[in-house]
């Protein structure tokens, strides 16, 4: 992906929620210089991975097949006596017709909850001993309510619902198209997005940048370029 789409998806995804009457921690808008300048104190930040995400998952088209992730709070799976937080919370912007491709998670538990704009399709597998799609019925929770559907079946979840995903459970989602964007909230068991995705059949979970202007904001995986003062 260019830096310059990424400065852009950025900026759309602070319009958009600042629209929503919602607000950023500070460091969601530091420039670069302030991001050198930062001091020790900081240091959680880059450890645990906060701040902004963003994939196409290898697809080149972000609008179609794409997320955009800001992380809030994390614990840390490699530093639990000096990170010891069980649980992590994210906000996920979803594209009006935007995929996540299918994919599950060994360790993490996480509940997805739609806060507002569209709807949210979300089609369901468990996975099997080889990590592939098993032809299981699958259980999910939608708001306290259990919802078995068959291998492959869909929920789909409105404005104010929310859906419970275990680990080993496949997930693919796309913002049904012409019900708009959609603001997610994920809330969950500490995670690392580098080593926790199991992802079915899509390429890169980060992704690779070109450089083709100055980054405005940085990305998580921009992190270990920096070094704090």
């Amino acid at each position: 992906m260019k830096r310059s789409e990424l400065n852009a998806i950025i900026e759309e995804a602070i319009a958009f929620v600042e629209e929503k009457g919602l607000c950023f921690p500070d460091f969601a808008k530091w420039d670069i210089p302030k991001w050198q300048n930062m001091g020790p104190e900081y240091q959680e930040i880059i450890d645990n991975m906060l701040g902004w995400d963003i994939s196409d998952f290898g697809s080149g088209d972000f609008k179609s097949c794409g997320l955009l992730i800001f992380t809030f709070r994390n614990g840390n799976f490699h530093n639990k006596e000096k990170y010891p937080k069980p649980y992590a919370e994210k906000l996920l912007l979803v594209e009006d017709g935007q995929e996540l491709p299918y994919h599950f998670h060994w360790s993490k538990m996480e509940d997805i909850i739609n806060r507002g704009g569209g709807n949210l399709i979300v089609q369901l597998y468990n996975s099997d001993d080889k990590e592939d799609f098993a032809d299981t019925d699958v259980t999910v929770t939608i708001d306290g309510r259990q919802v078995t559907v068959p291998a492959g079946g869909t929920v789909t979840l409105v404005p104010g619902q929310s859906i419970t995903l275990k680990p080993g459970q496949y997930h693919r989602w796309i913002g049904e198209k012409g019900t708009g964007k959609i603001m997610l909230f994920e809330v969950s068991t500490t995670n690392d997005d580098t080593i926790d995705n199991r992802f079915h059949s899509a390429k890169n979970r980060l992704p690779v940048i070109e450089e083709d202007v100055p980054a405005r904001y940085l990305l998580f995986q921009d992190y270990k370029n920096l070094e704090i003062s």
